[in-house]
């Protein structure tokens, strides 16, 4: 990975780049607007042909002038091009209206993040996410899941879960190959993984641990797909240094869930999971690190991703850095024993053992 290592642009670009991010809250929200008032849509349906500011007035309920703005921002925002006095959607535009990837992204950034990154550097100060504010009054947004307003709650959901499911199918032969009875899935969220490891495996037992609030969901969701005989659940708060994890498992998992806390929280959960493995047990843990990333829009995407967790979701995560995060699991006297930097959308999969 080395997008990040020199100087690409010349100075009229970097002054460009440097005049998009001055209107970038209004270039988002003109984004937003051109996709959900079917503008983009309308042009796409056009075809190379193009079609006429007043033909797209004819398909929607708005003014003349506001038509006008929109399409005229979005040949500033590379959305659509004007040839002959016609709108044409560009690729930009294309993936803006039909790629889930984006669209998800897009979501969460609005519903979830773009208030409340008004915070951000009252949460850089005092450590604590301060923008949380705009969505309930928990002190962390892991307390207040079940209960996000729509459709901040729909759009965190399609954000958390869209990322990891993809890794699933790849994974799981990997956490099965040793053929682990007991498996402990930390930060089980809404029962997916519980889920999809019971009915990989009839043979394999598994616990999900979490706050009351997710297993209370998770729950109901095991009870659903006919599994609660072969998953059971833990009630805890994570953060509570002093509640130890249950014991016995051969194999440990998280996925996704070690960015949502701090170094010296993810040291104590690592020293705590080492104390809860059998002889022999692996943990796994399922990352996605912005210097793995094949692509640098991935990269870039996470290490926004990071602030997301400084202003909303605690205000002292991240998306980590991989020799960063390597450092924290030795300090918890675990050693990697494998990784895998192809797993589902550029997902790092790593397998840690005690060390001798």
């Amino acid at each position: 990975m080395n997008f990040f290592t020199k100087e690409t642009k010349t100075a009229l670009q970097a002054k460009e780049q440097a005049l998009w991010l001055a209107f970038a809250p209004i270039a988002f929200q003109s984004t937003i607007a051109l996709r959900d008032m079917g503008i983009l849509d309308i042009v796409s349906k056009s075809g190379s042909g193009g079609i006429t500011q007043k033909e797209v007035q004819e398909q929607v309920k708005l003014s003349p002038y506001a038509v006008r703005v929109l399409l005229e921002a979005g040949l500033g925002l590379e959305l659509l091009i004007f040839q002959e006095n016609k709108y044409i959607l560009t690729k930009t535009g294309y993936f803006i209206l039909h790629d889930k990837l984006t669209r998800i992204n897009m979501d969460f950034s609005r519903d979830v993040c773009y208030k409340a990154m008004t915070h951000l550097q009252d949460s850089l100060i005092d450590g604590k996410p301060r923008g949380l504010q705009e969505l309930g009054p928990w002190p962390t947004i892991y307390e207040g899941l079940a209960h996000l307003p729509e459709p901040a709650n729909t759009s965190w959901f399609n954000f958390d879960h869209y990322y990891s499911d993809l890794a699933f199918p790849d994974v799981l032969p990997i956490v099965f190959q040793e053929k682990p009875k007991k498996l402990l899935d930390i930060g089980g969220n809404t029962g997916k993984w519980s889920k999809a490891c019971a009915q990989y495996d009839p043979e394999v037992h598994v616990t999900l641990l979490d706050l009351a609030i997710q297993i209370e969901l998770a729950e109901k969701n095991i009870r659903e797909s006919l599994l609660s005989d072969r998953v059971d659940f833990f009630v805890t708060d994570i953060l509570n240094e002093e509640l130890p994890f249950p014991e016995g498992f051969d194999v440990i998992w998280m996925s996704q869930f070690l960015d949502c806390f701090s170094e010296e929280e993810i040291i104590s959960i690592l020293i705590r999971c080492r104390k809860a493995l059998n002889e022999g047990g692996s943990i796994f843990i399922l990352e996605p690190f912005w210097d793995k990333q094949m692509f640098k829009s991935a990269a870039f995407c996470l290490q926004q991703t990071s602030l997301y967790f400084t202003a909303i979701a605690n205000g002292n995560s991240q998306m980590y850095f991989s020799e960063n995060f390597y450092t924290l699991i030795k300090r918890a006297g675990l050693q990697v024993v494998m990784e895998n930097n192809n797993i589902g959308l550029n997902y790092t999969l790593l397998k840690c053992i005690p060390l001798n």
